[in-house]
């Protein structure tokens, strides 16, 4: 049931990101997920059996997604902001931001480390213990970062509230 429940979730994603629905395509994309299912198996569940938890879990995870690639976006219009701008020099304020996190799974400081880098400004440079290292180019964004809405929501992916 792991193995299968992986296997579509992959499969489906597949899908999505090639948007080829020939035989040659599905064929590839049946090949690779059955192989990456496979060989990590254990790392969406890492339990046997999947449970209405996992489900949920995964359900609240593409919620997260559609709020973080909305997040990307308006980076990158700061980001933007900050390039096009004609004072750019007095705008880029890099510095490095150490914070400790409530996170306590593997799988969540990976998301959130992830979700972090992915996000245009940002990027994660060392995660030690609960204590996070991020390099940030603006005040800006190092005060959205340190709102920790990014982080309550991926707790709540996690059931780590």
């Amino acid at each position: 049931m792991v193995f299968l429940s992986t296997f579509i979730i992959l499969f489906g994603f597949w899908i999505f990101l090639s948007g080829l629905l020939d035989l040659f395509h599905l064929s590839l994309g049946v090949i690779a997920c059955g192989l990456v299912s496979w060989v990590s198996r254990d790392l969406l569940f890492s339990q046997q059996r999947v449970t209405k938890k996992h489900f949920i879990q995964i359900l609240r995870f593409v919620r997260y997604l559609f709020w973080l690639l909305f997040q990307i976006l308006l980076s990158n219009f700061h980001m933007a902001y900050i390039v096009l701008h004609p004072k750019m020099y007095s705008l880029i304020d890099p510095h490095i931001l150490r914070f400790r996190v409530r996170l306590k799974s593997e799988l969540s400081l990976t998301t959130f480390a992830n979700s972090i880098t992915l996000t245009p400004g940002t990027i994660t440079i060392l995660i030690f213990r609960n204590d996070f290292y991020v390099h940030s180019i603006s005040q800006k964004v190092s005060d959205e970062l340190l709102t920790g809405e990014m982080e309550q929501r991926v707790a709540h992916i996690y059931e780590e509230e």
